[in-house]
């Protein structure tokens, strides 16, 4: 699950971005004068595109406050960006990767959706501000090819260890207990109470005559009906599946290493008597309990025309309108939520510990059933969480590991991206060109 998750929020990003795109001012797309600054692999780094970034991250920094960063320091930093950009698409070009018409028009699709319009709308509005539809297809088409290079070149890099998914297990509290199931077959010859010591030599002798013969190979299930003296004799001494802890210790510990199908070969001397022991089946289980949430959400997006601080109001009004018993937050969701969980009113359905983005998670964590949290950002936008209810359920412990290693993975991508890209810039192919006199 975390693996799909990751692929969309990916995704997301890509169309947050090309959707910011779309609703910036006209005139800071304006190509007159244009030239290029930049070439990699082939590939053209244009002053007007540089420029729009450039403005975009100022108008960002002038929003959020504080002492507006250097302008000279800003182009720098986005003339990387886009040098990066583009060694990873033509990366991705060269290894054969596509992306098809049906995929790329759902893209669309999406964006006109985060921008709350038709697909029709969007293509008006691009015309009306002078952008070429179809190099915005073209540019859409390229963010989604370095999505998905990124996820197959990356992840690929990222090596998770079986301590730090302990370590990730103990700080979530997912505790595992190992357990084995045991089916054992016995052969009992019983030892009277107070028998003296002829009487235990003449049991032991015929128990290990029992033992001896089912080692040389005639069928256990015989011996055991002619011979054993318990009352599981009649179905060839079999105890039926059982987990360890239900068994005696002492029949535990003599069959630790004796593999299915196979007799120990020396008695075991018990109070009831001796015995010879066969593995009939041996099923390793671990029992592993988690916490799991349903929660539901309403989620605002953040852009060049909505920051943080607006979709915070926005949703501390939302809120306080849950609270008072104005309406509803389902009602809410599927008016204003800005994902594909709206139309089922921002339910999210059931999820284990480590599936949501830390932020998110934290939030939710700390709430009782029921409850609704305080505006939380996450790098996908501004949401409101509900809690529907909780639950502890059993969970596969190979599943858990996977979905541990899932999430360690993702919490190393930053790092192991930048390496990558990186090693991916070196190699390619860069020229500056300077401004037309």
């Amino acid at each position: 699950m975390t693996e799909s998750l990751n692929a969309w929020r990916r995704a997301a990003l890509a169309l947050a971005l090309a959707a910011a795109a779309v609703t910036a001012p006209a005139q800071q797309r304006q190509r007159n004068g244009d030239y290029i600054v930049a070439i990699v692999n082939q590939e053209a780094v244009t002053a007007a595109e540089l420029e729009t970034r450039v403005q975009r991250v100022l108008q960002e920094a002038a929003r959020a406050g504080g002492p507006q960063p250097a302008v000279e320091e800003v182009r720098k930093r986005v003339l990387d960006d886009l040098i990066e950009e583009r060694a990873v698409v033509t990366y991705a070009r060269d290894s054969g990767m596509r992306v098809e018409e049906p995929e790329l028009d759902r893209a669309v699709q999406s964006v006109a959706a985060q921008n709350q319009i038709s697909a029709e709308q969007l293509r008006a509005r691009l015309r009306a501000e002078g952008i070429d539809y179809a190099r915005f297809r073209a540019n859409l088409r390229d963010q989604i090819m370095i999505e998905r290079v990124r996820e197959r070149e990356v992840y690929q890099r990222i090596r998770i260890t079986d301590g730090e998914i302990d370590r990730y297990l103990a700080q979530q509290n997912i505790a595992t207990q190992a357990d084995v199931e045991l089916n054992i077959a016995q052969i009992l010859v019983t030892v009277p109470e107070g028998g003296d010591e002829s009487v235990v030599a003449a049991r032991k002798a015929r128990a290990e005559q029992a033992l001896a013969r089912v080692r040389k190979g005639e069928d256990f299930t015989a011996v055991a009906r002619e011979i054993s003296e318990d009352s599981n004799k009649e179905r060839g001494g079999v105890i039926g599946l059982r987990p360890s802890a239900r068994l005696p210790d002492l029949f535990v510990e003599a069959v630790r290493d004796v593999p299915a199908g196979e007799v120990k070969p020396e008695l075991v001397r018990s109070g009831a008597g001796f015995h010879v022991l066969k593995v009939v089946e041996r099923k390793e289980t671990t029992a592993v309990r988690v916490t799991q949430t349903h929660a539901r959400h309403i989620l605002v997006r953040t852009s060049d025309q909505v920051s943080p601080e607006v979709a915070e109001r926005r949703l501390a009004d939302f809120r306080r309108q849950i609270a008072a018993g104005q309406r509803r937050f389902e009602d809410i969701a599927r008016q204003y939520s800005e994902d594909g969980s709206a139309p089922s009113g921002g339910d999210l359905g059931w999820f284990s510990p480590g599936t949501m983005v830390p932020e998110f998670e934290d939030a939710m964590n700390k709430l009782p059933v029921g409850g609704v949290s305080e505006p939380v950002q996450s790098r996908f936008g501004v949401h409101l969480i509900q809690v529907v209810e909780r639950r502890e359920v059993p969970v596969e412990a190979r599943q858990v590991r996977e979905q541990a290693r899932n999430v360690l993975r993702e919490r190393k991508f930053d790092d192991a991206y930048n390496e990558w890209a990186k090693d991916l810039r070196d190699r390619s192919y860069i020229e500056f060109r300077e401004p037309p006199v």
